[in-house]
């Protein structure tokens, strides 16, 4: 594994599945690039993250977000995860709310999020979402050598190179998803 950053201990994924969700834990081993798919342990009170960037000394340009939208057009409404940077902002009134042609976007309500997923409010990731969500991923992520993501579980997080998330099923890479805060 080569992934280098921060202050802490990253280890490979696929020998640290007590720091995973089951269906994160289940899918890695199918990501390409999976033996360069990392995982560190840190305190769950700093999960949040600003407090993780401070705490562990990386820069939030190497950080990603994972919001869990909600999207309605009449009766129908799905769920859609965003990935972006956290120097940005999801676009969910304009630009996912137009691409799935919805009426209506917005945030999940935290319980909500954490009941789809299976997974912490403050740590859910792309990786083992429900089948058939749409993972929209804002396109500077892609071209990443390595991102720092929740991994399901507050006490930890995943360190990946941007490519694998723009590789996961259903994955669409969107120019202009993130925008500056």
């Amino acid at each position: 594994m080569e992934i280098k950053l921060g202050n802490f201990n990253i280890v490979p994924a696929l020998e640290r599945e007590d720091l995973l969700t089951p269906a994160t834990a289940k899918l890695i081993p199918s990501l390409p690039d999976a033996q360069n798919i990392g995982v560190t342990e840190i305190d769950p009170g700093v999960s949040d993250t600003a407090a993780f960037c401070e705490k562990y000394g990386i820069s939030p340009d190497v950080t990603a977000n994972c919001v869990i939208v909600e999207t309605r057009r009449g009766e129908n409404h799905q769920f859609v995860a965003c990935i972006v940077l956290a120097t940005t902002r999801a676009d969910v009134n304009g630009l996912v709310r137009r691409t799935l042609d919805a009426r209506k976007a917005s945030f999940a309500p935290m319980e909500e999020a954490v009941k789809q997923t299976g997974m912490e409010y403050g740590a859910i990731n792309p990786i083992g979402l429900p089948e058939g969500w749409p993972i929209f991923i804002d396109s500077r992520i892609p071209l990443l050598p390595a991102v720092v993501i929740g991994s399901g579980l507050r006490k930890s997080k995943i360190i990946l190179p941007g490519s694998v998330l723009a590789s996961l099923p259903n994955a669409r890479v969107l120019e202009g998803l993130g925008q500056l805060k």
